[in-house]
């Protein structure tokens, strides 16, 4: 026993007992407590994220324009830092060249990118969302049929 107990002898009374046991089972769960503390988790890795590397979720806007005045809302769209999937299928070929003109300027001021990626479909991205993978094989084939672009 240590100078604990023997403190705690000294100052009970005779008649009062002390259940030493109990202080023992505690002063063991506390060391066994404060070893797994100190000691590395084996087996298993501890992952530390930051904070700020963690992102909401974000958002693929689909867009399918009829007017060139619709233009502003998918500007709108990059602004706010969402990627937008540009179909120009169902608009005039001279408002459709105005409409990628006008994106392609708003991409370029927010330093994001427009790719091409199908027949009159455009992806435009913020510059917090990287695109990777090339689908040109498919371009060239769509190219052959349809000469719009």
């Amino acid at each position: 026993m240590g100078i604990k107990s023997k403190l705690k002898t000294f100052f009970l009374l005779d008649e009062e007992e002390y259940d030493y046991e109990e202080d023992e089972k505690f002063e063991e769960e506390f060391e066994e407590k404060k070893k797994m503390k100190t000691q590395p988790v084996s087996g298993s890795k501890q992952n530390v994220v930051s904070l700020q590397s963690v992102q909401k979720s974000s958002k693929v806007i689909l867009v399918e324009p009829r007017v060139y005045a619709e233009a502003q809302e998918i500007a709108d769209h990059l602004k706010n830092r969402r990627s937008v999937l540009v179909n120009l299928q169902r608009i005039q070929h001279d408002q459709a060249k105005r409409i990628v003109d006008f994106l392609s300027g708003t991409v370029y001021a927010i330093g994001g990118d427009i790719q091409r990626v199908g027949m009159n479909i455009f992806l435009c991205t913020p510059d917090n969302v990287e695109v990777s993978g090339n689908i040109s094989e498919f371009l060239k084939e769509e190219d052959i049929s349809d000469s719009r672009w």
